[in-house]
């Protein structure tokens, strides 16, 4: 494989897994395709986007007639699918948009894949990536298996499950070498202030209201982002067709426990006395459909691929931290929008 076409390539895991894949495989021609919406951010790449074997492309993943001609162009070897919609919450308040997104564009870049691939599949890829969240909610007992049901309860997961279905449906239907992997929530640096961590970080920092959903007791699985650029790097490597593979963190942590944990190192950070972000918390009104639990059973990629996760949460969230505090400007020009002239200002002007 020499062209790859990563989907989503500017935003949170995106970036990551961009990253990785131009630093340790210069060989390979990596192509970011991005539509650069409030959550892409091309200043997260700012490390390799003069590297020779690394190439990015503005554009919308329900372009049919775009998607054809950059296929036709650049002899896409494989696609790594990142680009989606993933907040909850924005899904409650537009649901279309999701569904554009992440059916609808998932299902165009299959049908572009497949128009350029024809009937000869050897050497080629699709990975689609997903989310934990298509299983359902759990009870406070079992893991999410790769066979669970699938059982979604938002728009946005909806429109993930959907998107799952339609990769193993070209899989069985046109034998498109496909493979799928469903994650549990990331963090780590580079991600967007609206979602839990960084949110609560930046609040912290400014002595802003710490909104918790309902009494905090939702548990979600955290997965350190590095940790998961490398379990994509193996599973697009080395995973087998037609299969999925779920990649959890091993952390289990109650909303309001990681909270106070943050607050924790925070007011270490930033030389505050013990306590003082804690009383920044404030517990609103739960999220419709808020699911209860969600936590991965990760043995069949262990024991298949040999992935372990690296490191624990706690060490992952204080580097979390560090990033964010030392990256003080990135986060600044992120909550005020001004990221978004980097593009105009480095790519149209050349």
């Amino acid at each position: 494989m020499e062209n790859i076409l990563i989907t989503g390539g500017a935003g949170f895991i995106g970036s990551h897994v961009v990253r990785l894949f131009v630093n340790k495989y210069p060989n390979y021609q990596i192509f970011n395709l991005d539509k650069l919406t409030y959550a892409g951010n091309l200043e997260n790449l700012t490390d390799i986007e003069g590297a020779p074997n690394y190439s990015f492309l503005k554009g919308d993943i329900v372009d049919s007639d775009f998607l054809a001609n950059i296929f036709n162009k650049h002899n896409f070897d494989a696609v790594i699918h990142l680009a989606a919609e993933s907040h909850v919450d924005r899904s409650i308040s537009n649901p279309l948009e999701f569904i554009k997104t992440n059916i609808v564009g998932t299902v165009e870049l299959l049908n572009a894949a497949r128009t350029s691939w024809g009937t000869n599949f050897e050497g080629k890829r699709f990975y689609h990536i997903s989310t934990d969240e298509v299983y359902g909610s759990l009870g406070e007992k079992g893991l999410f298996e790769e066979t669970t049901p699938y059982d979604p309860r938002s728009p946005y997961s909806s429109s993930k499950a959907s998107s799952d279905h339609l990769v193993r449906a070209y899989f069985h239907t046109y034998g498109l070498p496909v493979v799928i992997s469903n994650c549990s929530n990331n963090y780590g640096s580079h991600q967007f202030p609206e979602k839990l961590i960084p949110l609560f970080i930046n609040n912290i920092k400014n002595n802003k209201p710490l909104p918790v959903y309902g009494k905090g007791e939702n548990i979600r699985d955290w997965l350190w982002v590095n940790d998961h650029a490398k379990a994509i790097d193996l599973i697009f490597h080395k995973g087998k067709n037609g299969e999925t593979y779920n990649i959890g963190g091993h952390n289990e942590w109650t909303n309001i426990a990681l909270i106070k944990e943050l607050c924790h190192i925070m007011d270490e950070q930033l030389s505050r006395s013990k306590g003082t972000s804690e009383r920044l918390i404030t517990f609103v009104k739960d999220r419709a459909g808020h699911d209860a639990r969600y936590a991965i059973d990760a043995s069949k990629i262990k024991d298949e691929l040999g992935w372990i996760p690296s490191i624990t949460f706690e060490e992952g969230l204080r580097q979390t931290v560090n990033w964010y505090l030392e990256n003080v400007e990135w986060l600044n020009r992120v909550t005020s929008g001004d990221y978004q002239n980097y593009y105009q200002n480095q790519y149209q002007k050349r």
